[in-house]
This record gives structure tokens, sequence and C-alpha cells, in this order.
């Protein structure tokens, strides 16, 4: 029994790399368990690979949880799609989508077949791993907030700042340190000295 080595790279980040073995007679749905294993994804998400040439021009598809249209075009699925029935080139190719709400492509291409040596080695299986893949959209819930928080942020949303610029506008304000009381107390007494000029020109006048 033949086992395939594959390379694993995302389409916008090909410094995170991934090489997977598997066997030959495992299934896709089994390639892309181990695929999300690899970057810590959750692989319960809608996802198809398609067979692909040397351009990645996508072909046959190969779907997970497709959609109803496509299981009505009759698209091949992960579960039941063994992997040696898709390799028809010792370099073959497939571009992989995962997650089509927030989806990560990824170009992957056998880079070795291997004779299954009838050791305890379990299968599928990660060989190498460079690079830490990138965090999965959504993947950190929003923190709950009060009214007021959540009103401060709205605004530096609106202005195009980000949340770490509050701190700029706390500084602003305790630099400035004054209650407008105090401002209006001052301003009160310049007030006071000239609320009766008649009197300053009478005491002048005596002089």
């Amino acid at each position: 029994m033949a086992v395939y080595r594959f390379k694993v790279v995302f389409e916008d980040y090909d410094d995170v790399v991934r090489e997977i073995e598997i066997e030959s007679k495992q299934t896709f749905e089994d390639f892309h368990r181990i695929i999300q294993q690899s970057t810590g994804y959750n692989a319960e998400a809608s996802s198809s690979f398609y067979v692909s040439n040397d351009f990645w021009i996508k072909g046959e598809e190969i779907a997970f949880m497709p959609s109803a249209k496509k299981t009505g075009r009759g698209v091949a699925l992960m579960e039941n799609a063994k992997l040696s029935s898709f390799i028809d080139d010792p370099h073959q190719k497939f571009y992989y989508t995962y997650n089509f709400d927030r989806p990560y492509d990824f170009h992957i291409e056998l880079i070795k077949i291997l004779l299954d040596d009838a050791s305890a080695t379990v299968y599928p299986r990660i060989v190498r791993s460079v690079g830490d893949a990138p965090k999965p959209f959504g993947a950190v819930a929003a923190t709950p907030a009060s009214e007021e928080t959540s009103e401060d942020f709205d605004f530096l949303h609106e202005e195009g700042l980000n949340p770490e610029d509050a701190e700029d506008f706390t500084e602003v304000d305790d630099a400035e340190g004054v209650p407008l009381d105090e401002d209006a107390d001052e301003f009160a007494e310049e007030f006071d000295d000239n609320e009766h000029p008649e009197e300053h020109s009478n005491e002048k006048d005596e002089y």
C-alpha cells in the first residue's frame, strides 16, 4: 500500500508550511481533518478540495459539508472519496479551501510516494511543520462591555482609531486637570473686578 507525502502551503502565507503523510486508501475527509489539526482550526466547517493543474486552476471538487446546491449537482463527498482515486500524477496538485464563510486557501502538492512498511505508524500524520498558522477569523470572542465602554469604542471606530488610542485621550484629560467649576470661578472673579466700573472711576477722581 502506498503512503503519500503532501506539502501544504497557505496561498497567502507561503512561509507557513506543513508536510503530511497519509495512506492512499484514506479519504479526503481524513486529509481535511489532519490539515486542520496542523493549523489548530476547527475542522467542522464547509470546505473543499479541487483537483488542480500546475497553474492552480480548480477542477473536480471534493466537498465536506456541501451546500444543498452542490449536493444537487452530485459533487463528490470527502467522506466517500479515497485519495488514490484522484491521484493521476506523481506531483499531483490540489487547491483546497477551508471554511467558505471566512475562507483560507491552500496549495497542496504531492511530493513523495512511499511504500507502507507495515510498521505501527499511524496515518495520517504531520511530519513537518514550519511557521504558525494565522489566527482564524472570528476566533476571539468579544468581551462583554458596559454601555459606556461600548459607546467609547464606537466613537473610536468611527474616527478610524484603534482601541489602544483611548489611552491618549485619557492622558489629555488628566493633563488638563482643572475641573470646569474652578475655571468658572476664575472667570467670575475677573468679572467681579469690572462689575462696577463707576466706583473705580470715583475713587480716581478723589485723588
